[in-house]
């Protein structure tokens, strides 16, 4: 495929994905302006993990019980075991179909926005750890992170098998469609258990440096949520294919929901396997999960 080739076709008048290819940039008229918004509102949020003085931590760090430090670095491998892949992932998946440049733009910025929560991670274990090498030696070794990572990037996978053709086009939406739906899952659930044990550190006024960051990661992951719940109902009114496909693929959508929350409430377990913190165990945490996850399903339909 050519960088730049020529559409016969307006911007104004083509699908989100597999029309023609986005030609020029162009944002004067747009035929969906609530993406551009979203890029917009992602752009206005741009920080950098530098920016927060996380000094206090290292001592904060070292008078943990060592359960507590289980349950903070174990969720800091996690969570950059899931942008390990959503860092790249909508590029790599949808960029290649991608049709409208208001699409196009907010892709790359959702990746990249991805970056810098990978980086945040390695500013916040640099200052904790005298060898952050250890911490993120044998990430993919561990069972309930591994599992994790498959079941996520299952979908985008299948996605871009089909991108690379020749394949049925009816098949190759279906794989847009499912996964969008992870992408969606990812964003509004699957972090949800780690930043929950953030925040209850700050409760006890520790590891305040640590939150402050995941409080400005959840923020992002709010922007990403809203911009896969908008797609995945923008592309059922523009293309009665999707239309179709969202009835055919909901029980599939359902049980993909289900193992999200599912797998949620296992790291609950995982986290709280040698003891629980003050203000927070293993019970909240997946009744927490389920109310969450109920929530985004309602707004997907």
């Amino acid at each position: 495929m050519a960088v730049l080739k020529k559409n016969k076709k307006s911007h104004l008048e083509k699908n989100m994905f597999l029309d023609e290819p986005v030609d020029i940039q162009r944002y004067d008229e747009l035929k969906y302006p609530q993406l551009d918004k979203i890029t917009d509102k992602q752009l206005g949020f741009f920080w950098r993990p530098e920016e927060v003085d996380i000094s206090k931590d290292k001592k904060d760090f070292d008078g943990l019980t060592e359960h507590e430090k289980h349950i903070l670095t174990s969720n800091l491998k996690r969570q950059i075991l899931l942008d390990s892949v959503q860092g790249r992932a909508p590029n790599l998946a949808f960029l290649p179909i991608v049709s409208l440049p208001e699409l196009e733009n907010w892709i790359e910025t959702w990746s990249f926005s991805e970056t810098i929560h990978s980086k945040s991670y390695t500013h916040i274990i640099r200052n904790i750890y005298p060898d952050p090498g250890k911490v993120f030696d044998g990430i993919l070794d561990i069972k309930e992170m591994s599992e994790c990572a498959d079941s996520i990037g299952g979908y985008y996978d299948d996605l871009i098998t089909c991108n690379r053709g020749p394949t049925n086009k009816m098949d190759h939406k279906r794989a847009i469609w499912m996964a969008m739906m992870s992408a969606n899952a990812l964003e509004g659930v699957r972090f949800y258990v780690s930043f929950a044990c953030s925040w209850a550190f700050a409760e006890l006024k520790k590891m305040e440096g640590n939150a402050k960051i995941i409080k400005f990661i959840a923020r992002d992951e709010n922007v990403h949520l809203a911009s896969t719940t908008t797609i995945l109902k923008l592309l059922q009114k523009e293309d009665k294919d999707f239309a179709k496909i969202a009835k055919e693929m909901e029980p599939k959508a359902i049980k993909l929901y289900v193992e999200v929350i599912e797998q949620e409430k296992a790291w609950a377990d995982f986290l709280f396997k040698d003891g629980s913190m003050i203000g927070l165990n293993a019970k909240l945490l997946s009744d927490y999960v389920e109310w969450i996850g109920c929530k985004r399903m309602r707004a997907i339909g």
